[in-house]
């Protein structure tokens, strides 16, 4: 016997997968309504993913190269006379030098001047100077000249008095005071030195180079590199090309006609068991399985908007009862 969904239960599935037709929904009204469909049978117009091709192209893995071989340099061991000491000289004799004594006058002081101060020389002067001027005064006497005094009767005479002088003697600058420049003559030694005659002689004699025979280490070929090609790799790669477009169509569904709680139980059992939880796994059609069959489409790339018949399919859950006419009442 059938079971009918509790009514929130479906009102719950149908707005869950509403808000992914809602695209769909839009273009409706302007869209076919499938053809053939039967009584009972749900549809609804899906997203159909794009078509690819597998398609294998042979790519470059690793670009061709040089491998680079070293060969070392080789080597041979033969004798070789080679020098040990080198040719030389060495002193056989010396001559000293000869040397003899002279004599000579050394200036230890140069010549040289000297200023001197010449002092002013001075001379004596004898002047006479006049003390006292010549003058006439009258003595008693007898003379040519004379005067007589009525009073008195003596004869005055008018003597001439000569006049009178001293003599100053006093020092005169006969030459003023000067410098001179006086010459002051060089000073020499005799100084006792030796002077060479004959420089020093040394005779050497030549000391002839030394051999030794000896083995020795011979480059005979020198260090190069070989390259060698690699040639390139390859590999085949395998890539997806699209060959068709994504695009709507009508597909058969589960809806709340045509499922059962047997068919929604199945289907969550089989999600669960691919990795897809649709939360509880009760036979009733909610959003976690709405979700857990969006999610599963998606990453199968299988067409999306509905739970379609593809999808039941694909998860192993039988669509027997949706595709007979007249299955469910719901």
């Amino acid at each position: 016997m059938s079971r009918r969904f509790p009514p929130a239960a479906l009102a719950a599935a149908v707005i869950a997968l509403s808000s992914s037709l809602a695209h769909a929904q839009t273009m409706m009204s302007d869209a076919a309504l499938p053809l053939n469909a039967r009584p009972g049978e749900c549809y609804a117009r899906v997203y159909t993913a794009p078509q690819f091709k597998t398609v294998t192209d042979t790519v470059i893995k690793k670009a061709a190269s040089e491998r680079v071989n070293v060969i070392p340099e080789r080597y041979e061991w033969t004798e070789e006379t080679v020098m040990v000491k080198p040719a030389s000289e060495r002193i056989a004799q010396v001559i000293p030098a000869e040397y003899r004594w002279e004599e000579e006058q050394v200036m230890v002081k140069p010549a040289s001047e000297k200023i001197e101060e010449v002092p002013a020389t001075y001379k004596t002067v004898t002047q006479t100077e006049l003390v006292k001027a010549a003058t006439t005064e009258w003595k008693r006497g007898r003379g040519p000249v004379e005067k007589i005094d009525n009073l008195t009767g003596d004869i005055m005479c008018l003597v001439e008095v000569p006049a009178e002088y001293r003599t100053i003697t006093r020092s005169e600058v006969e030459t003023p005071a000067s410098t001179r420049r006086v010459t002051i003559p060089a000073e020499y030694q005799a100084v006792r030195r030796q002077v060479l005659v004959k420089e020093a002689e040394v005779r050497k004699e030549a000391v002839p180079a030394q051999y030794q025979t000896v083995r020795v280490r011979k480059l005979v070929e020198a260090a190069r590199e070989e390259r060698i090609a690699i040639p390139a790799e390859y590999q085949t790669v395998t890539r997806q090309e699209k060959v068709a477009d994504g695009h709507m169509v009508w597909s058969q569904v589960l809806c709340e006609t045509n499922a059962t709680p047997e068919t929604v139980h199945a289907l969550q059992t089989a999600l669960q068991n691919a990795g897809y939880a649709p939360g509880k796994i009760d036979g009733r059609l909610g959003a976690g399985t709405a979700d857990a069959v969006r999610r599963y489409q998606k990453a199968n790339g299988l067409a999306e908007g509905g739970i379609t018949l593809e999808v039941l399919q694909r998860l192993g859950v039988s669509t027997s009862h949706i595709s007979a006419s007249g299955a469910g009442t719901y």
